[in-house]
C-alpha cells in the first residue's frame, strides 16, 4: 500500500509533485511461520480457556508448553494444564496434568491417566495420533497455513498487526477436513489474530455460544500467546523406566485408552 504526499507548486509554469517512500505491506503470517520451521528451534506458548453458562463461570483451563519444530512443521511438545474454578476438581481428574508428544509416542500424566499405574511407573505411553497440542482448547489452529489465510481474509477490521472477524463451524470445519453437525454449523466463532512486525503470531482469540434452548446457552472463550519464536527448544521423552506403555495395562486398568484431543474440538465434530 503506498501512501503519497502531493505537493503543488508554480515553477517555470510546471507541476512538482513529491512522493514519500512506500509504506512496507504487512507480513504473510502463513509465509511468516513456514520460516520457523527450523530443527530445534520453536516457540512457547501460554492459553487460558474460560467457559460459563447462563452467564455462570463452569470452570478455568490454564495451559502453557513448548513447541518444537521440524522442517514441515511441530515435531515435539510438553504441555501443562489445570484447571480452577467450579469444575477443577473434575477436569483434573479426567485429564492429564502434563503431556510430551516426542518421536512416535505421547506420554501423558495425572488424573486418571495415573491411576494404578504398575510401582515406580510415573507416565502411561500412547502411539503418537498426529495432534502435538492434545490438551489445547483453542480452535483455532494457527500452525495450519489454511487457518492462518482464512483468519486473515475474513477480517473485518485490521489495524496495527490486530486482525478481527468470525467465521462459522462450518467454514473451519471444511479447513480441517471434517463434517460438522449441522446444529452447530451455522455456529460463529468469532476471533483476534495478533502478529507483530515479522507476520509471527503473539495472540489468537476465539469466542463462541451455543445455545441449548431451554437448556441455556454454553459460552466459551480460549486465548492463546506465544513468545519466543525461534528459541533453542529440545523436548526429551520421560525417563524409560518411568514408563507403562498402554498395551501393557490389562483391560481392567482406570487409565484411558487413549487421550481425548481437545484441541478444535470444542464443538464436538471438529478433529
Amino acid at each position: 500500500m503506498k501512501r503519497i504526499i502531493a505537493g503543488l507548486a508554480l515553477a517555470s509554469a510546471a507541476a512538482l509533485v513529491t512522493a514519500t517512500p512506500a509504506q512496507a505491506a504487512p507480513a504473510d503470517p502463513a509465509k511468516a511461520l513456514k520460516k520457523q520451521y527450523v530443527a530445534g528451534h520453536g516457540v512457547r506458548f501460554t492459553e487460558t480457556s474460560r467457559s460459563s453458562m447462563d452467564g455462570k463461570s463452569t470452570g478455568t483451563m490454564k495451559t502453557s508448553g513448548v513447541l518444537e519444530f521440524g522442517r514441515s512443521g511441530i515435531v515435539a511438545s510438553d504441555v501443562r494444564n489445570r484447571s480452577t474454578g467450579k469444575n477443577a476438581d473434575l477436569y483434573a481428574s479426567l485429564l492429564p496434568s502434563r503431556t510430551i508428544t516426542v518421536g512416535k509416542h505421547v506420554y501423558a500424566q495425572g488424573g486418571l491417566y495415573s491411576e494404578g499405574l504398575p510401582e515406580g511407573k510415573k507416565w502411561v505411553r500412547y502411539p503418537d495420533t498426529g495432534l502435538r497440542m492434545s490438551t489445547s482448547n483453542q480452535m483455532l489452529d494457527v500452525f495450519e497455513p489454511k487457518v492462518l489465510k482464512m483468519l486473515v481474509s475474513h477480517a473485518a477490521s485490521t489495524k496495527g498487526g490486530i486482525y478481527r472477524g468470525s467465521v462459522t463451524v462450518k467454514e473451519l470445519g471444511k479447513i480441517y477436513g471434517q463434517s460438522v453437525e449441522k446444529k452447530i454449523a451455522k455456529v460463529k466463532v468469532s476471533y483476534l489474530l495478533a502478529v507483530n512486525s515479522k507476520g509471527l503470531v503473539t495472540r489468537v482469540v476465539s469466542d463462541w455460544t451455543l445455545d441449548f434452548g431451554i437448556l441455556g446457552a454454553s459460552h466459551s472463550t480460549t486465548e492463546t500467546r506465544f513468545t519466543g519464536w525461534g528459541a533453542k527448544v529440545k523436548v526429551k521423552a520421560p525417563p524409560a523406566d518411568q514408563v507403562a506403555d498402554i498395551t501393557d495395562l490389562g483391560d481392567d486398568s482406570a487409565v484411558p485408552q487413549d487421550i481425548p484431543d481437545g484441541s478444535l474440538n470444542s464443538l464436538g465434530s471438529i478433529r
